[in-house]
Order: structure tokens, then C-alpha cells, then sequence
């Protein structure tokens, strides 16, 4: 476990902190006029920037055998971690919703479709999303206090009872599959009206082929990054529950799974970047334009120092 998560968070921070901070940094400037889709997808890479900074702090636990020395940090990080890794799949959903939206009502005459409305849905959102994980705030702090503050557990070890898999379940129906459930809806409803439009039109296949496989990469990387973790969390909270009906070796295979799923999650917070790069295409060719600026100032200096 140690050899596995350790490098894997720090992997995942450093590669999607950078990515995650020029869209932070960069939409405030690049961007002349917001849009809805522009809000939702600032708040998406707001949310995934404060997830990967949240990883560090995992990777040194488990470099340090999970030992704490700080309880309401442990705490904190918990909270910190699956607010944002929540609210990121909401907050594509929301996207793919705007997307359709926009492909019913090209004018933008619709109510949902202004920056104002987004806003609101940005904050709601927000609300929701730590009004259902504030019951993880219970159940971590009862782990500090049955570990005195020197452990710092992972979810699935936060408690063994019949409530806390409830809770679990219900974080996984609500917070991920109903939002997943609207990703891939939007997403179908999108690729129908993009069929209509090129049968209507006469255009060619591929003229919609680009636009279509941006959503659904959208949903397919949230069922698969999501999932086995859903899954493999709420049979580890069950095993645990039935100690003496499971054998050991079945135990270990489990926690195993388990394991390897745990840093799945969080991997969204690397390719969100992309999404932001295909989606926003004044933010795109202003950043391209700035790398082509950089690129002819760095060569200009190197030409005159040689």
C-alpha cells in the first residue's frame, strides 16, 4: 500500500496541479465575455484544484504509515477530498445539460443558459455537495477520537456499522449515479440532435463526430475512474461488517481491489484540463497564442546570446 498510493498521489497532484491552475489562473484572463458553460467549467477546475492540493497530505501519510499527528487536519483533508471529487461530476453534468441546452435554444434565449443562472446553480451545487458529505464529518472525527488522533483512516475504515454503509450508499446513489445518470442523458440527447442536424443539413458524418466524443469521453471517464472505487468501498464497509462469514484469503483479495482503486478517483482531476482546452475555444487559441509569444522570446534571447 505504501509502495502504491504514496507515489500515485503525489503523481496525480503534480501533473494535475499545473493543469488545473492555468485554467484557475487563466480564464479570468483570456476570457473577454463568460458564458454558463465558462462558469461551470471555472468551478470544475476550482474544484479539482483543491482536490489535487489535498493529495500531498495522503501521499505523506501513507509514506509515514498512516500515522497523524494532527487530527483536525485528518479531518479536514477528508472533507476537503470528497467535497471536490463530488462536486466535479456534478459540475460536468451540468456542462453536458448546458451543452444540450444550448443545441435546443442556439440563441441563448433560454433562462439556464446566462451567466447569471449559472452562478446560482454554481453556488447550489456547492450547497449540496457539502450538505452530503457534513455526515462524513461525524464519522471522522469518532475514528479520531477511537484512534486518539494517531491514525488517519480512509473512508471505508472511518466505521463498522450497518449506518455508516447506508450512508456510504447513499452517498454513492445520490452524489455519483444520479449526476452520472444525467451526464449520460444529456450526453444521448445531444447525439441525437447532432444525428437530426447533420440528416437535416446533409453534412458529413464527421462534422459532429468531434463534439460528441468530447461529452462522452466526458461520461465514460467518470464511470470508469468512479465506479470500481463506488464499488469496491462499499464491499470493503461490508466485509467488515460480516467479519467470520468472510475467510481471510476472500478479505485480503478485497482490501487488495480495494487499494488499487482508491487513487482512481482522483485521476479526473488530471485529464479535466483537456476538456477545458476543447471546449472553450477563445480560452484555446489565446493560450496557444501566448505559448507561440513565449516560444519567440526564448528564441530570440537564445539567438543573440549565441
Amino acid at each position: 500500500m505504501r509502495y502504491y498510493l504514496c507515489p500515485m498521489y503525489a503523481l496525480e497532484f503534480t501533473l494535475g496541479f499545473l493543469g488545473n491552475l492555468v485554467v484557475v489562473l487563466g480564464y479570468p484572463l483570456c476570457l473577454q465575455e463568460w458564458r454558463s458553460t465558462n462558469v461551470y467549467l471555472y468551478n470544475l477546475a476550482v474544484s479539482d484544484i483543491i482536490c489535487v492540493c489535498a493529495l500531498p497530505r495522503l501521499s505523506y501519510l501513507y509514506a509515514n504509515n498512516m500515522e497523524e499527528t494532527s487530527p483536525f487536519n485528518c479531518v479536514l483533508n477528508r472533507y476537503i477530498l470528497f467535497v471536490n471529487m463530488y462536486s466535479s461530476v456534478l459540475f460536468m453534468a451540468l456542462v453536458s445539460l448546458d451543452r444540450y441546452l444550448l443545441l435546443r435554444h442556439p440563441a441563448r434565449d433560454h433562462i439556464l443558459l446566462t451567466p447569471r443562472m449559472a452562478v446560482y446553480a454554481s453556488v447550489l451545487t456547492w450547497l449540496l455537495v457539502n450538505l452530503e458529505i457534513t455526515p462524513l464529518l461525524y464519522y471522522a472525527v469518532n475514528n479520531n477520537v477511537h484512534t486518539n488522533g494517531t491514525e488517519c483512516n480512509d473512508f471505508a475504515s472511518l466505521s463498522s456499522t450497518w449506518g455508516f454503509l447506508g450512508y456510504s450508499l447513499g452517498l454513492t446513489v445520490f452524489a455519483y449515479i444520479l449526476p452520472l445518470v444525467v451526464l449520460f442523458w444529456s450526453t444521448e440527447k445531444i447525439a441525437s440532435m447532432l444525428k437530426m442536424q447533420v440528416e437535416a443539413f446533409h453534412q458529413r458524418e464527421t462534422s459532429y463526430r468531434r463534439p460528441l466524443r468530447v461529452v462522452r469521453a466526458a461520461a465514460y471517464m467518470f464511470l470508469l475512474l468512479y465506479l470500481p472505487y463506488h464499488i469496491m468501498r462499499n464491499i470493503r464497509i461490508l466485509t467488515q461488517l460480516l467479519v467470520g462469514s468472510v475467510s481471510e484469503c476472500t478479505f485480503v483479495k478485497i482490501e487488495a481491489v480495494y487499494i488499487i482503486t482508491r487513487p482512481m478517483p482522483y485521476a479526473h482531476s488530471v485529464i479535466n484540463p483537456i476538456f477545458y482546452f476543447l471546449m472553450t475555444e477563445c480560452f484555446r487559441e489565446q493560450l496557444l497564442a501566448t505559448g507561440h509569444q513565449l516560444r519567440t522570446r526564448i528564441t530570440g534571447l537564445c539567438s543573440k546570446t549565441s
